[in-house]
């Protein structure tokens, strides 16, 4: 271990944390460099050790570990993925706002903390068109009934600049490009979440079945907003007002890389919404926003469906395959990390299997040669574009169990979806303050930064919170825990003094995301990766076990209702420790985010959208198996266990149904 004295903790002085032990064992050079943020060394995230051969030997320890699993990494000939896009965030109007409470100073430090050399580097950004509940209120830049040339469209995008949008993105392309001269400019991508009311189907009714009323931004008829259908003169005038959107941050040197026709066509929220099926969505780009934008804006990049990968294959098939007309305008697939559920525990954790699928998808369908920017057939794109923790920020919340649990869930999928073929990852806001908004309709969330000028040098006079947040957090949540933290306490967190000093916090997800951000950059590929055991006689690769072993890992905090399920070589966690109960289910155990204990079994019928198994219940949906010799022609490899197969029971088709896995 490392002598304790070697390090101190920058909160407060106290000695660092005992650090593992770290050597370079098999073959390769000798010494590789292992960069780390841990809970424990709060004031060094980033930080880096070398861990050259031979220093098991250099000090008293006992003997090396055998590992537990051996990781090929073919490179030369082998497989690499589609080429890294990149990383970055939204700019909403929440963050403009909180970004303009910091002094000149604290600003700077979210430039560089977002996007410079000794930063994230975030590269990407994602803007919404008009407002969104990220917004204090809702908003358009044509808001006359029936303007369908768009003759009063503001083509200052005056809201915009005023609320320093426009502003802020100017300065995050200034401050990438000064710190990352060699890379591409800022891309943004631009996604509508409402149009103007009077483009949208009623969808408030009397008793009678009367429209009540304009309809509003906020809410969606379902299944489909446009008002008289997706090729209607209001989708019409809805595609122009889009590609006038893009014009108009075009005189702003804005220029945007890629557009989404909805961001979460299939939710009408109550928030900015409009609903659309992969039907309408697919009418509606081959009547009016494709050819719009074929011929007004062509360099802009169409990123399809925009929402939760459980149903992205089902969309991007009828898109892309289907005969909708609409494939040869698309360029890609856009999607979000959440689960669709209310157990925000899910999000991030959902459809990797299903971005595989995409990925195939989208490598058999390439871009024709007529495509948006000309040339010859090219892969079509696969691109996070949304990804947040709530409710609520970490700071405000006070745990920081909690706090580290979301950023380890934002490095896990991640890495997962990169694995899977997507090409980056957009957060959701870069910057909010200290409860997570401003957001009219209350949804707080969690951000890798917050704005927090009260804490700033010489803020103490100003509030607690900023005039444009109207929610009432104290009688939803109670106390903002953090600002009852001490900047010494703060700083032993991973907020350092110097930048509270600022007005600037910096949340644990901000060192996470900066582990891939800052190494993964634009143009790197994937390469192929197999994991295997180092001893068959061992069970295979058991990362958390010895043969025989108690499985470790952590609580199994995924034992829960609705969960996909996959397989994996066995690594002797808790997420593979099951039970064949006395009815017949495989069942799994865990806790919860409350620390309550949970079990859920393996349902009996695939899930549609994941396109596999999920957990659930350990009721009549879960499935009843029958353990059942195999037969002699299945094919199985020399020596291990004696093969079975789990024969499903309570199917609801006739005949024998078997548990299977298939590769993706």
């Amino acid at each position: 271990r490392a002598p304790a004295a070697a390090a101190a903790a920058s909160g407060g002085g106290r000695p660092a944390p005992l650090l593992p032990p770290c050597g370079l064992l098999g073959d390769g050079g000798d010494v590789a460099t292992v960069v780390q943020s841990a809970r424990d060394l709060p004031g060094a995230p980033w930080s880096t050790r070398s861990c050259p051969r031979g220093e098991w030997g250099q000090r008293t320890l006992p003997p090396p570990p055998r590992p537990g699993a051996r990781i090929t990494v073919e490179l030369g000939n082998g497989y690499r993925g589609p080429p890294i896009l990149g990383f970055g965030g939204a700019f909403t109007e929440a963050t403009a706002l909180n970004y303009g409470t910091l002094d000149a100073e604290g600003r700077r430090s979210v430039l560089e903390l977002l996007f410079g050399a000794d930063g994230l580097g975030y590269n990407l950004g994602r803007v919404p068109i008009n407002s969104c509940d990220f917004s204090p209120v809702s908003y358009n830049f044509d808001n006359v009934t029936d303007d369908f040339d768009l003759r009063h469209f503001d083509h200052n995008v005056t809201h915009d600049v005023e609320s320093g949008m426009i502003g802020l993105m100017q300065d995050a392309a200034a401050a990438l490009a000064a710190g990352r001269p060699d890379e591409p400019p800022l891309r943004l991508v631009a996604s509508p979440w409402s149009p103007p009311g009077w483009m949208k189907q009623p969808f408030q009714y009397d008793d009678a079945g009367v429209p009540q009323g304009t309809p509003t931004m906020t809410g969606s008829a379902y299944p489909e907003c446009l008002k008289d259908g997706p090729t209607s003169p209001y989708a019409g005038a809805w595609a122009r007002y889009l590609v006038t959107w893009l014009l108009a941050y075009r005189a702003h040197g804005i220029h945007v890389w890629a557009l989404t026709p909805q961001n979460e066509p299939e939710f009408p929220a109550p928030w900015e919404a409009c609903s659309h099926t992969p039907v309408t969505e697919g009418q509606w780009i081959a009547s009016h926003l494709g050819p719009q934008l074929r011929r007004d804006a062509p360099q802009v990049k169409l990123l399809a469906f925009d929402h939760n990968k459980d149903h992205s294959v089902r969309w991007m098939d009828h898109l892309l395959v289907g005969d909708t007309g609409a494939g040869q305008y698309i360029d890609g697939t856009a999607l979000h990390w959440y689960a669709g559920s209310m157990d925000r525990l899910l999000d991030g954790a959902q459809g990797t299997p299903n971005v595989h699928r995409l990925r195939q998808l989208s490598d058999d369908t390439p871009m024709p040669a007529n495509g948006a920017t000309g040339g010859g057939d090219r892969a079509r794109i696969i691109l996070g574009t949304e990804a947040c923790h709530c409710p609520t920020t970490g700071y405000a919340g006070g745990d920081l169990n909690v706090a580290w649990s979301r950023a380890e869930r934002n490095a896990h999928a991640i890495m997962f979806d990169l694995g899977a073929g997507s090409q980056g990852w957009i957060e959701w806001n870069m910057v909010l303050d200290s409860i997570g908004g401003p957001n009219h309709l209350n949804n707080l969330c969690d951000a890798p930064i917050l704005a927090v000028p009260h804490r700033a040098r010489g803020g103490q006079s100003r509030p607690p919170l900023p005039p444009f947040e109207k929610t009432d957090f104290a009688s939803m949540f109670g106390t903002i825990e953090g600002d009852q933290r001490s900047p010494e306490e703060l700083a032993g967190r991973g907020s350092p003094r110097s930048l509270l000093d600022k007005g600037v916090v910096v949340q644990p997800m901000y060192h996470y995301n900066g582990h891939l951000t800052r190494h993964v950059r634009p143009g790197s590929q994937n390469v192929r990766a197999t994991v295997e055991g180092t001893d068959p006689a061992d069970g295979g690769a058991r990362i958390f076990r010895t043969a025989g072993g108690t499985a470790t890992g952590g609580v199994n905090g995924l034992a829960r209702e609705g969960m996909e399920v996959t397989a994996w070589p066995c690594e002797g966690s808790t997420r593979q420790v099951w039970r064949y109960n006395v009815e017949k289910q495989l069942q799994v155990f865990g806790r919860d985010w409350l620390g309550n204990p949970t079990s859920s079994c393996l349902a009996g019928s695939v899930d549609t959208g994941l396109g596999g198994l999920a957990l659930t219940g350990c009721s009549s949906l879960a499935g009843s198996f029958h353990v059942a010799p195999a037969g002699d022609d299945d094919d199985w490899p020399d020596g291990g266990a004696a093969p079975v197969r789990l024969v499903l029971e309570n199917g609801l088709r006739s005949g024998r149904e078997c548990l299977g896995i298939k590769q993706l």
